[in-house]
């Protein structure tokens, strides 16, 4: 029977037996280099070197409005929020959101998630037009808008915009505007720095 331990078959299978049985040692923790995931802050500064594409209509001519500045708004929820792969779109999540409109583009971003999306927008009077969002790109979502007390305060036209989150997200609370209300609270900073404006 001995005769048998030392054939070739034998010895591969011991040694694979042996192989298995020995403890594996864990690989080793990569140090966070360049390639780690980018932060809140990272990932707004690169949202705001985007611009929209001409999907459905072409790009407004980048030209100042009424509205343009940083706005933010939080969103307290009482329940957590549910971490899922493929959230719907603009889903009025709890948190910290951010708006910016800037020349005809207008840019969203969820702070805890990484949200976020960018469209068109134009102002006519009091109506603020959205477009060209990849999220929704052959629709126009209409809103009034209305600046009161340092806040812009939207409320919606018609927007269907997935499946009407866009227009319940941007219309649930006043943003806060990040620009000072004067010169002399730009320049000295004293004044209620809304969350997230710095």
């Amino acid at each position: 029977m001995l005769r048998y331990l030392h054939t070739p078959l034998v010895v591969v299978l011991l040694s694979m037996v042996a192989a298995c049985a020995a403890p594996r040692q864990a690989a080793p923790t990569p140090a966070p280099g360049p390639e780690a995931s980018p932060t809140p802050i990272d990932r707004w500064s690169e949202l705001l070197q985007h611009t929209p594409h001409a999907f459905s209509t072409p790009l407004p001519p980048p030209e100042p409005s009424p509205i343009d500045g940083v706005y933010t708004k939080t969103v307290i929820k009482d329940e957590p929020t549910v971490h899922c792969r493929r959230c719907p779109d603009y889903a009025p999540e709890g948190g910290l959101w951010k708006l910016s409109l800037d020349d005809g583009i207008f840019r969203i971003y969820h702070a805890e998630t990484g949200w976020r999306s960018l469209a068109s927008f134009t102002v006519e009077g009091s109506a603020l037009n959205l477009f060209n969002d990849p999220n929704c790109f052959d629709l126009v979502g209409r809103y009034a808008w209305a600046l009161e007390e340092g806040q812009l305060v939207l409320t919606v036209i018609d927007d269907p915009c997935a499946i009407a989150l866009r227009a319940m997200n941007l219309t649930q609370l006043p943003w806060k505007s990040c620009q000072p209300p004067n010169q002399e609270a730009a320049i000295s900073g004293h004044w209620p720095v809304p969350e997230g404006c710095t």
